[in-house]
């Protein structure tokens, strides 16, 4: 932590927060999302009424509501992967600062204490860009599925 500086926990915290909600994310799409669809199915089974106006709009409804919940949180978790590497330049550029301070106090001659501001330049951009790249995947294939689950809610609903 000491050679990239205060931007590393910047970057920890994100990707602390990124991955809690990604975990969140499979532990409901895989755990609760599966209960809350049956129970879907159910209720709309149970419905005498399927074909009228009303019931398409009830089904409507009930497809809306559990892809709102397919889908939470999804947009905050590609939000926070999208930080990570701005942090990463945060520290770039404070790192840069710290070199180009070290330039105005020594001339230039003092390449250990340039050396120090050049690594704190350099380790936040590769954490940034190392916890981004951690997420990507996860977000992309988080954001797939919600759409692959409330379509096939959509069809299970129909044709019933």
């Amino acid at each position: 932590m000491e050679l990239g500086g205060n931007v590393l926990w910047g970057i920890m915290f994100v990707l602390f927060l990124m991955w809690t909600l990604i975990l969140e994310r499979l532990w409901y799409f895989y755990r609760v999302y599966p209960a809350h669809k049956r129970a879907v199915v159910g209720e709309w089974e149970a419905r005498a009424d399927t074909t009228s106006w009303f019931a398409k709009r009830i089904r409507e409804g009930l497809v809306s509501e559990a892809s709102l919940a397919l889908k939470q949180n999804i947009g905050l978790i590609k939000s926070l992967i999208a930080i990570c590497p701005l942090l990463g330049l945060l520290g770039t550029v404070t790192g840069m600062i710290a070199v180009f301070d070290v330039m105005t106090f020594s001339g230039g001659g003092n390449a250990r204490a340039m050396a120090g501001g050049v690594s704190m330049a350099t380790v936040p951009t590769m954490a940034g860009m190392v916890a981004a790249l951690s997420g990507v995947y996860f977000g992309t294939w988080l954001e797939h599925k919600a759409q692959t689950e409330t379509e096939q809610l959509e069809d299970l609903l129909q044709h019933h």
